[in-house]
C-alpha cells in the first residue's frame, strides 16, 4: 500500500462514518496500521495504530485526530437532502470506481437515500438495479454481469450528471 492509497482509505472510512455511522474500532486501527506502514505520518498516527483490544474504546477519537493532523476530515452537509445527495454521489463514485460492488451499492441507495429524497429522477436508473438484483434470477436471461454492467453505467451517468448540474 502507497501512501496516497492510505490516506484514501482513511479518507474513504471517514466518509463511511459520516454517512452510515458506525465502523468498528477494530476497522480504525488497521487502517492507522496501514498507514504508518504506508508511510504516512501524523503525531497521532502511532496511537491508533498500537492500541490494544482493551484501548479499542479511545479508537474513533484517535482517529479523528489523525483525519485532523493529515487534513482528510470529512463532515456530511448540515442539511439532511444535502447529506443524501452528497452520500448518493458517494456511492455512485464507489460503484463506478469499482471500490463498492453494484448490487450492494444500488441497494444503499434504493433503501438509504431515494427513499428519504422522494424516488428522485436522477436516482432511478439504480433504483431500477437495484431492483432488478432483487428480481433476478438466471432462467429470465439476464446475468449477475450484465446487472452489474448496467449499475456501473448507471453509477457514471449519475455522476456526469450531477457534476454538470453543479
Amino acid at each position: 500500500m502507497t501512501p496516497d492509497d492510505a490516506l484514501e482509505q482513511l479518507s474513504h472510512i471517514a466518509r463511511e462514518r459520516a454517512f452510515c455511522g458506525h465502523v468498528g474500532s477494530d476497522r480504525l486501527i488497521q487502517a492507522g496500521l496501514d498507514a504508518l506502514t504506508a508511510g504516512v505520518e501524523s503525531p497521532s498516527l502511532a496511537m491508533l495504530a498500537g492500541l490494544l483490544r482493551t484501548e479499542e474504546p479511545e479508537a474513533p477519537e484517535l482517529f479523528d485526530r489523525v483525519l485532523e493532523e493529515l487534513g482528510v476530515v470529512f463532515r456530511a452537509p448540515a442539511d439532511p437532502r444535502a447529506a443524501k445527495w452528497a452520500m448518493a454521489h458517494w456511492v455512485a463514485g464507489r460503484i463506478a470506481d469499482g471500490t463498492l460492488a453494484p448490487a450492494t451499492g444500488t441497494h444503499i441507495i434504493w433503501a438509504d437515500i431515494a427513499y428519504d429524497l422522494g424516488y428522485p429522477a436522477d436516482l432511478e436508473p439504480l433504483v431500477s438495479c437495484a431492483l432488478g438484483w432483487d428480481d433476478c434470477q438466471e432462467s429470465w436471461g439476464v446475468s449477475v454481469e450484465e446487472l452489474n454492467k448496467e449499475a456501473v453505467e448507471a453509477a457514471k451517468q449519475f455522476l456526469v450528471k450531477r457534476s454538470a448540474a453543479e
